[in-house]
Protein backbone atom coordinates (compact mmCIF):
# COMPACT_ATOMS: atom_id res chain seq x y z
CA UNK A 1 0.00 0.00 0.00
CA UNK A 2 1.40 3.42 -0.96
CA UNK A 3 2.09 6.15 1.58
CA UNK A 4 -0.94 8.24 0.51
CA UNK A 5 -3.17 5.15 0.59
CA UNK A 6 -2.05 4.32 4.12
CA UNK A 7 -2.76 7.86 5.31
CA UNK A 8 -6.13 7.86 3.56
CA UNK A 9 -7.02 4.58 5.27
CA UNK A 10 -6.09 6.05 8.67
CA UNK A 11 -8.21 9.12 7.98
CA UNK A 12 -11.26 7.01 7.21
CA UNK A 13 -10.76 4.65 10.15
CA UNK A 14 -12.62 5.13 13.42
CA UNK A 15 -11.30 7.79 15.77
CA UNK A 16 -9.08 10.82 15.25
CA UNK A 17 -5.66 10.22 13.68
CA UNK A 18 -2.90 12.23 15.43
CA UNK A 19 0.05 13.63 13.45
CA UNK A 20 2.89 15.08 15.50
CA UNK A 21 4.72 18.19 14.31
CA UNK A 22 8.46 17.67 13.81
CA UNK A 23 11.05 20.31 13.00
CA UNK A 24 14.22 18.34 12.22
CA UNK A 25 15.51 14.79 11.94
CA UNK A 26 16.22 14.48 15.64
CA UNK A 27 12.76 15.58 16.78
CA UNK A 28 11.33 13.15 14.21
CA UNK A 29 13.48 10.36 15.68
CA UNK A 30 11.97 10.94 19.11
CA UNK A 31 8.41 11.39 17.80
CA UNK A 32 8.60 8.11 15.88
CA UNK A 33 9.02 6.27 19.19
CA UNK A 34 5.56 7.41 20.27
CA UNK A 35 3.33 8.05 17.22
CA UNK A 36 2.73 6.56 13.78
CA UNK A 37 2.36 9.87 11.98
CA UNK A 38 4.32 13.08 11.54
CA UNK A 39 3.37 16.57 10.45
CA UNK A 40 6.12 18.56 8.77
CA UNK A 41 5.28 21.86 10.42
CA UNK A 42 6.03 25.10 8.60
CA UNK A 43 6.35 26.85 11.97
CA UNK A 44 8.87 24.29 13.18
CA UNK A 45 10.83 24.07 9.93
CA UNK A 46 11.19 27.86 9.63
CA UNK A 47 12.44 27.96 13.22
CA UNK A 48 14.84 25.03 12.86
CA UNK A 49 16.17 25.46 9.33
CA UNK A 50 16.38 29.25 9.21
CA UNK A 51 15.97 30.48 12.77
CA UNK A 52 13.13 32.68 11.54
CA UNK A 53 9.41 33.06 12.27
CA UNK A 54 6.78 31.36 10.11
CA UNK A 55 5.99 34.31 7.84
CA UNK A 56 7.02 33.03 4.43
CA UNK A 57 10.77 32.44 4.49
CA UNK A 58 10.70 28.74 3.55
CA UNK A 59 12.20 27.86 0.15
CA UNK A 60 10.53 24.89 -1.50
CA UNK A 61 13.75 22.94 -2.37
CA UNK A 62 14.60 22.92 1.34
CA UNK A 63 11.28 21.37 2.36
CA UNK A 64 11.55 18.71 -0.37
CA UNK A 65 15.07 17.79 0.76
CA UNK A 66 13.89 17.52 4.37
CA UNK A 67 10.99 15.24 3.47
CA UNK A 68 13.32 13.06 1.40
CA UNK A 69 15.58 12.59 4.45
CA UNK A 70 12.56 11.87 6.65
CA UNK A 71 11.20 9.21 4.33
CA UNK A 72 14.53 7.38 4.13
CA UNK A 73 14.78 7.25 7.92
CA UNK A 74 11.08 6.61 8.62
CA UNK A 75 9.66 4.36 5.88
CA UNK A 76 6.47 3.49 7.79
CA UNK A 77 5.44 6.89 9.15
CA UNK A 78 2.66 9.05 7.73
CA UNK A 79 4.24 12.30 6.50
CA UNK A 80 1.82 15.19 6.07
CA UNK A 81 3.66 18.27 4.80
CA UNK A 82 2.74 21.93 5.28
CA UNK A 83 3.46 23.72 1.97
CA UNK A 84 1.98 27.07 3.07
CA UNK A 85 0.46 28.77 0.00
CA UNK A 86 2.30 26.50 -2.41
CA UNK A 87 5.14 29.03 -2.43
CA UNK A 88 2.99 31.70 -4.08
CA UNK A 89 2.75 30.66 -7.73
CA UNK A 90 0.31 27.88 -8.80
CA UNK A 91 2.89 26.35 -11.15
CA UNK A 92 5.38 26.18 -8.29
CA UNK A 93 2.73 24.62 -6.07
CA UNK A 94 2.13 21.87 -8.65
CA UNK A 95 5.87 21.23 -9.04
CA UNK A 96 6.33 21.01 -5.27
CA UNK A 97 3.41 18.62 -4.89
CA UNK A 98 4.74 16.30 -7.58
CA UNK A 99 8.25 16.46 -6.12
CA UNK A 100 7.01 15.68 -2.62
CA UNK A 101 4.98 12.76 -3.90
CA UNK A 102 8.09 11.44 -5.70
CA UNK A 103 10.16 11.50 -2.49
CA UNK A 104 7.51 9.72 -0.43
CA UNK A 105 5.26 12.30 1.22
CA UNK A 106 1.84 11.06 2.28
CA UNK A 107 0.02 14.35 1.87
CA UNK A 108 0.21 18.14 1.81
CA UNK A 109 -1.69 21.09 3.25
CA UNK A 110 -2.36 24.02 0.89
CA UNK A 111 -3.66 27.25 2.44
CA UNK A 112 -5.55 30.21 0.98
CA UNK A 113 -3.41 32.94 2.53
CA UNK A 114 -1.83 35.70 0.51
CA UNK A 115 1.56 37.25 1.19
CA UNK A 116 2.82 38.34 3.63
CA UNK A 117 1.58 35.12 5.23
CA UNK A 118 1.30 34.39 8.94
CA UNK A 119 1.09 31.43 11.28
CA UNK A 120 -2.54 30.36 11.33
CA UNK A 121 -2.88 31.20 15.03
CA UNK A 122 -1.73 34.81 14.98
CA UNK A 123 -3.46 38.04 13.98
CA UNK A 124 -2.99 39.83 10.66
CA UNK A 125 -3.82 36.99 8.26
CA UNK A 126 -5.09 37.90 4.78
CA UNK A 127 -6.70 35.48 2.33
CA UNK A 128 -6.78 35.25 -1.44
CA UNK A 129 -10.07 35.76 -3.26
CA UNK A 130 -11.85 32.42 -3.03
CA UNK A 131 -11.95 31.82 -6.78
CA UNK A 132 -8.21 32.45 -7.06
CA UNK A 133 -7.49 29.91 -4.35
CA UNK A 134 -9.87 27.36 -5.85
CA UNK A 135 -8.07 27.65 -9.19
CA UNK A 136 -4.72 26.99 -7.50
CA UNK A 137 -6.20 24.09 -5.52
CA UNK A 138 -7.69 22.58 -8.68
CA UNK A 139 -4.31 22.73 -10.43
CA UNK A 140 -2.68 20.98 -7.48
CA UNK A 141 -5.37 18.30 -7.38
CA UNK A 142 -4.90 17.60 -11.07
CA UNK A 143 -1.10 17.55 -10.69
CA UNK A 144 -1.00 14.91 -7.94
CA UNK A 145 -1.19 11.21 -8.68
CA UNK A 146 -2.42 9.88 -5.36
CA UNK A 147 -1.18 12.36 -2.73
CA UNK A 148 -3.58 13.32 0.06
CA UNK A 149 -4.42 17.03 -0.23
CA UNK A 150 -5.75 19.10 2.66
CA UNK A 151 -7.54 22.29 1.63
CA UNK A 152 -7.01 24.92 4.32
CA UNK A 153 -8.69 28.26 4.86
CA UNK A 154 -7.37 31.00 7.13
CA UNK A 155 -10.47 33.17 6.90
CA UNK A 156 -11.31 34.94 10.16
CA UNK A 157 -14.75 36.48 9.53
CA UNK A 158 -17.50 34.12 10.61
CA UNK A 159 -19.60 34.18 7.43
CA UNK A 160 -16.51 33.85 5.27
CA UNK A 161 -15.21 30.88 7.29
CA UNK A 162 -18.37 28.92 6.58
CA UNK A 163 -18.58 30.04 2.93
CA UNK A 164 -15.04 28.90 2.28
CA UNK A 165 -15.34 25.67 4.26
CA UNK A 166 -18.38 24.70 2.22
CA UNK A 167 -16.60 25.56 -1.04
CA UNK A 168 -13.50 23.55 -0.10
CA UNK A 169 -15.64 20.56 0.85
CA UNK A 170 -17.16 20.61 -2.64
CA UNK A 171 -13.75 20.10 -4.29
CA UNK A 172 -11.80 16.86 -4.76
CA UNK A 173 -9.54 17.72 -1.81
CA UNK A 174 -9.37 14.85 0.67
CA UNK A 175 -9.73 16.90 3.86
CA UNK A 176 -10.78 20.38 4.99
CA UNK A 177 -8.91 22.45 7.58
CA UNK A 178 -10.19 25.71 9.05
CA UNK A 179 -7.15 27.02 10.91
CA UNK A 180 -7.40 29.04 14.09
CA UNK A 181 -10.85 27.70 15.08
CA UNK A 182 -11.64 29.47 18.35
CA UNK A 183 -14.24 27.25 20.02
CA UNK A 184 -15.96 23.87 20.13
CA UNK A 185 -19.08 25.58 18.83
CA UNK A 186 -17.18 26.57 15.69
CA UNK A 187 -15.98 23.02 15.16
CA UNK A 188 -19.65 21.99 15.17
CA UNK A 189 -20.51 24.73 12.64
CA UNK A 190 -17.71 23.72 10.28
CA UNK A 191 -18.56 20.04 10.63
CA UNK A 192 -22.16 20.77 9.58
CA UNK A 193 -21.31 22.80 6.47
CA UNK A 194 -18.71 20.36 5.08
CA UNK A 195 -21.00 17.33 5.28
CA UNK A 196 -19.19 13.99 5.03
CA UNK A 197 -15.84 15.48 3.99
CA UNK A 198 -13.07 14.55 6.46
CA UNK A 199 -12.14 17.34 8.88
CA UNK A 200 -8.69 18.22 10.22
CA UNK A 201 -8.09 20.19 13.43
CA UNK A 202 -4.85 22.01 14.23
CA UNK A 203 -3.91 22.86 17.79
CA UNK A 204 -0.81 24.68 18.95
CA UNK A 205 0.22 25.59 22.49
CA UNK A 206 -0.70 29.21 23.14
CA UNK A 207 -2.73 29.36 19.92
CA UNK A 208 -6.31 30.41 19.29
CA UNK A 209 -7.93 26.95 19.30
CA UNK A 210 -9.18 25.15 22.42
CA UNK A 211 -7.08 22.41 24.01
CA UNK A 212 -8.96 19.18 23.23
CA UNK A 213 -8.17 15.50 23.70
CA UNK A 214 -8.32 12.98 20.88
CA UNK A 215 -11.42 11.45 22.47
CA UNK A 216 -13.12 14.85 22.52
CA UNK A 217 -12.14 15.51 18.91
CA UNK A 218 -13.54 12.14 17.86
CA UNK A 219 -16.82 13.07 19.51
CA UNK A 220 -16.83 16.30 17.51
CA UNK A 221 -16.41 14.45 14.21
CA UNK A 222 -12.76 15.40 13.66
CA UNK A 223 -10.87 12.86 11.55
CA UNK A 224 -7.28 14.12 11.84
CA UNK A 225 -5.49 16.21 14.49
CA UNK A 226 -2.16 17.87 13.81
CA UNK A 227 0.01 19.03 16.69
CA UNK A 228 2.27 21.63 15.10
CA UNK A 229 4.82 22.44 17.77
CA UNK A 230 4.95 20.13 20.83
CA UNK A 231 8.48 18.99 19.94
CA UNK A 232 9.74 22.49 19.13
CA UNK A 233 8.37 24.11 22.28
CA UNK A 234 9.54 21.20 24.45
CA UNK A 235 13.02 21.52 22.96
CA UNK A 236 13.14 25.24 23.68
CA UNK A 237 12.03 24.63 27.27
CA UNK A 238 14.45 21.75 27.88
CA UNK A 239 17.48 23.36 26.25
CA UNK A 240 16.96 26.60 28.14
CA UNK A 241 16.61 24.71 31.42
CA UNK A 242 19.68 22.52 30.75
CA UNK A 243 21.90 25.49 29.95
CA UNK A 244 20.62 27.47 32.91
CA UNK A 245 21.49 24.51 35.15
CA UNK A 246 24.90 24.12 33.49
CA UNK A 247 25.72 27.75 34.11
CA UNK A 248 24.57 27.50 37.73
CA UNK A 249 26.81 24.42 38.21
CA UNK A 250 29.86 26.34 36.99
CA UNK A 251 30.01 24.25 33.82
CA UNK A 252 29.90 20.81 35.50
CA UNK A 253 27.77 18.37 33.50
CA UNK A 254 24.98 16.61 35.41
CA UNK A 255 25.34 12.98 36.43
CA UNK A 256 23.61 10.61 34.00
CA UNK A 257 21.07 8.11 35.28
CA UNK A 258 18.09 5.96 34.26
CA UNK A 259 15.93 9.02 33.51
CA UNK A 260 18.54 10.98 31.54
CA UNK A 261 20.13 10.73 28.10
CA UNK A 262 23.84 10.18 27.53
CA UNK A 263 25.95 9.06 24.59
CA UNK A 264 24.67 5.46 24.55
CA UNK A 265 21.00 6.40 24.69
CA UNK A 266 21.32 8.99 21.94
CA UNK A 267 23.23 6.65 19.63
CA UNK A 268 20.68 3.88 20.20
CA UNK A 269 17.93 6.21 19.03
CA UNK A 270 19.80 7.35 15.93
CA UNK A 271 20.96 3.91 14.84
CA UNK A 272 17.33 2.95 14.25
CA UNK A 273 17.28 5.44 11.36
CA UNK A 274 19.98 3.69 9.33
CA UNK A 275 18.24 2.48 6.19
CA UNK A 276 19.75 -1.03 6.18
CA UNK A 277 17.80 -1.71 9.40
CA UNK A 278 14.49 -1.12 7.62
CA UNK A 279 12.91 -4.25 6.20
CA UNK A 280 9.69 -4.65 4.23
CA UNK A 281 9.03 -0.89 4.05
CA UNK A 282 5.85 0.18 2.21
CA UNK A 283 6.19 0.95 -1.49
Amino acid sequence: MSHPHRLRAAIHADGTTPLIGVFDMFSASVAAQHYDGMFVSGFGFAASHYGLPDIGFIAWPDIIAFVQRLRLAFPRQHLLVDIDDGYVDPETACHVVQSLEAVGASGVILEDQKRPRRCGHVDGKQVLPLEEYLEKLDMVLRARRDLVVVARTDATEEDEILRRAKALAATDADIVLVDGVRSVDWIHKVRRVIGDKPLLFNQIAGGKSPRLSLSELTGLGVDVAIYSTPCLFAAQTAIDRALTDLKAADGRLPQTGPDTVGVAECLALLEKNISRHHEHAPA
